[in-house]
């Protein structure tokens, strides 16, 4: 009978590890498609989060007034936003510290102090134009601001401060997804597809004030202070390290091309619809709106979806960015999995910019045109710096070690940053004196 029972064991043992073997073959089989969801986040979270309601504004009134023509402007934008993130999460990667950090350490408290200031000031100004892309949107569902706002502030708040880092970024991930409803708005409007092919590769320019202003516009909504700082900060918190980078990297260029792909379906909704007629918008929520009665009323709830969702991603990483430069370049506890008790200032800086941002959205009669220049004029200002110091950083061997810019690349990103800096002086000389390149 024991030997019945022993032989009876040594059989089940060999049909499990032939089990085990089959199933280790399966997974071995699997496309590597379940690997590198895995590792999306902060590159396709901070890349949309570039598309918020002041971009979508930009977007919308560059296919309005100029139609398909800044097409071919997303190209290059592309490899500039790509280059910029993907240096900010190797430096993320390597060191295991943030931006705001690095900066500290390497330039001294005072010059840190200075550009946090101004990061603040930037920043609390755009938040305050997210919460206002908040109301527009569900103002088009026939919702009061004065009940979206608030709801809105409340989910953002609890949803950072009373979750994990796993779960904020699978809920900012979740909000990316409203943006493909801008594509199924730009097949809805049907455009001409020769002409966009066309234009997306013919350079077109133009010394004319308004052009020019657009053009640099462009840039400058796209590539803002915070999504470097938010990108590096999200990177150390999620553990990143050098070993494993190589599938960050993915995740980078595969949210800055995302993130163009939808500027380019913005612009072609609104350029086959309105441009085509004359008429002009000053909002995105003037976009969905007037989208309604050419593409018809799906294309303008899905506008406004993608406002709102669009609105929601910015107004949870804007504060949130804010937050991580601050406490690091004072030293505080940071993180988005601590509790108050834990990371007070972190989190009370985050607390304060959401309340504030709401506040200041429900008010009547807001001036959201002189706060959006303010602020753009800022972020003009303080992009030049930051890539600078970005370069400097990301150039250091003692600092980086063997994952410096090499020589072809290093000559492309300071090209990039040389174009961006003179774009965003160009577009602060356009807002404060709009008739320099008047003839």
């Amino acid at each position: 009978m024991a030997e019945q029972e022993t032989d009876a064991d040594a059989a089940g043992q060999r049909l499990l590890r032939r089990s085990a073997q089959r199933m280790r073959r399966r997974i071995e089989r699997r496309p590597r498609l379940f690997v590198y969801l895995a590792i999306f986040g902060p590159g396709v979270i901070t890349a949309s989060a570039g598309n918020d309601a002041g971009g979508i504004a930009t977007f919308a009134s560059v296919g309005a007034d100029h139609g398909y023509q800044l097409l071919w402007v997303l190209i290059p934008l592309t490899f500039s936003l790509g280059v910029v993130q993907e240096m900010c999460a190797r430096m993320g990667a390597v060191t295991g510290k943030g931006l705001a950090d690095l900066i500290r350490e390497r330039f001294g408290v005072r010059w840190t102090a200075l550009v946090m200031l101004a990061l603040l000031v930037a920043n609390g100004g755009v938040t305050v134009s997210e919460f206002v892309g908040i109301a527009a949107a569900m103002e088009l569902f026939g919702i009061a601001r004065y009940i979206s706002v608030p709801i809105a502030a409340i989910a953002i708040w609890w949803l950072i401060v009373k979750g994990s880092y796993q779960r904020v970024e699978r809920v900012f991930l979740a909000m990316s997804l409203v943006f493909l409803g801008y594509v199924v708005a730009a097949l809805l409007a049907h455009p001409p597809w020769a002409t966009v092919a066309v234009e997306l590769v013919h350079p077109h320019f133009e010394l004319a004030p308004a052009y020019l202003f657009t053009f640099v516009a462009v840039i400058g909504t796209t590539i803002s202070p915070y999504m470097q700082v938010f990108i590096q900060s999200s990177v150390v918190e999620k553990g990143v390290r050098p070993e494993s980078y190589r599938l960050t990297r993915i995740d980078v260029w595969v949210g800055t091309i995302f993130a163009i792909l939808i500027v380019f379906f913005i612009v072609i909704s609104t350029a086959a619809t309105l441009h085509v007629r004359g008429e002009h918008v000053d909002s995105a929520a003037e976009a969905a709106h007037a989208l309604r009665p050419l593409a018809g009323a799906y294309a303008e709830t899905l506008f406004a979806i993608g406002l709102l969702g669009a609105s929601m991603l910015a107004a949870g990483v804007l504060p949130l960015a804010t937050a991580y430069s601050i406490s690091e370049a004072f030293g505080f506890e940071k993180g988005v999995s601590s509790s108050f008790r834990e990371a007070p200032i972190f989190l009370g800086i985050f607390t304060f910019l959401v309340a504030l941002g709401a506040l200041i959205a429900m008010m009547p009669g807001l001036p959201l045109i002189r706060v959006l220049l303010v602020t753009q004029v800022i972020n003009g200002v303080l992009l030049p710096i930051v890539l600078f110091a970005v370069l400097r950083l990301v150039n250091d061997r003692e600092l980086m070690g063997e994952y410096v810019n090499g020589p072809v690349y290093n000559l492309a990103t300071w090209a990039t940053a040389i174009i961006v800096s003179a774009l965003s002086l160009l577009m602060i000389a356009t807002s404060v004196f709009p008739n320099l390149f008047a003839k």
